[in-house]
């Protein structure tokens, strides 16, 4: 019996987008997931096919990536399936979580929480990496979302992706990011969810905080002599250039002296914002990146 609930099937670019939900025992709700899956999917007898994992970024839901990105478009046209989750629980009940766009509902900003009352539900690390996956891999057999999966994301969802790829080597064929943020403990948006999902002890903040994860990376054992992690930023992000909230720069100084040291490829883009403008004009480029290392 399915763990998932069909809410909707959309036929797109000769593809299925799957609006799903199941209940989710990481963050005690249901949670929402969309799915692509190209129509390589249902003409690979039984071969499985690749898989690019998109985290969204704050206030988003599984829509804002499935509906504006242009990724199914391209993994139509290659052959890859796309997963994208939420981006936090939702109706979880506590008090305060639909208070502020930056925290809370739509805010989970990937960690596991630590301190009350946050962590019975505020799980979405532990939701991604060891619930959804694994549960898509038995419900979707010929989507390789354990073995052979590439991360990107945008924003809060570009930190996560960055963050999971450098705490977890290997697990990921490889990695990207749309105007990401980069060094959370020192900006105002990490400094909030950090400081109330996690506690005051920053020991614990920086577990998550790619700036200080980079520094402790022993580099992708699945990669020899070709790895980087690939990041476009607008040059007229507002949260970068007027809240400087992103400090890409940051990773870039964080690598040196590291496995990563000259791999991160950061691309400042002249005349880009934030938003998925930004990101669909980019997305050809992160999907070729990523197929580099993706096994067909």
């Amino acid at each position: 019996m399915s763990k998932f609930t069909i809410k909707e099937t959309i036929s797109l670019f000769d593809g299925k987008l799957l609006k799903l939900s199941h209940e989710s025992t990481s963050t005690k709700t249901s949670m929402d997931v969309n799915i692509y899956l190209p129509p390589q999917y249902e003409e690979s007898n039984n071969k499985e096919i690749p898989v690019i994992l998109y985290l969204a970024g704050l206030t988003c839901s599984p829509q804002n990536g499935a509906e504006k990105s242009f990724l199914p478009y391209f993994a139509s046209k290659k052959g890859f399936g796309v997963i994208f989750p939420d981006t936090s629980p939702r109706g979880a009940g506590i008090k305060g979580e639909d208070e502020n766009w930056d925290f809370g509902t739509g805010a989970g900003f990937y960690v596991d929480s630590l301190v009350e009352p946050w962590k019975e539900n505020y799980n979405m690390y532990s939701y991604i990496l060891k619930e959804l996956l694994p549960l898509i891999k038995i419900e979707f057999k010929n989507l390789d979302s354990i073995n052979n999966i590439s991360i990107t994301g945008h924003s809060m969802g570009g930190y996560g992706a960055i963050m999971m790829y450098l705490r977890n080597p290997g697990k990921f064929k490889s990695c990207s990011a749309f105007a990401p943020i980069c060094n959370p403990s020192i900006v105002p948006w990490g400094e909030k969810c950090f400081g109330n999902y996690l506690g005051n002890d920053k020991s614990e903040w920086y577990k998550y905080d790619p700036c200080y994860l980079i520094k402790e990376y022993l580099g992708n054992p699945l990669i020899k002599n070709d790895e980087k992690i690939l990041i476009h930023v607008g040059s007229k992000d507002p949260f970068d250039f007027r809240d400087n909230q992103l400090r890409c720069k940051n990773l870039v100084e964080s690598a040196k002296n590291t496995k990563l040291d000259g791999k991160i490829d950061l691309k400042i883009v002249e005349g880009y914002d934030h938003s998925y403008y930004f990101i669909s004009t980019f997305v050809p480029e992160h999907v070729e990146f990523h197929l580099k290392y993706l096994t067909k």
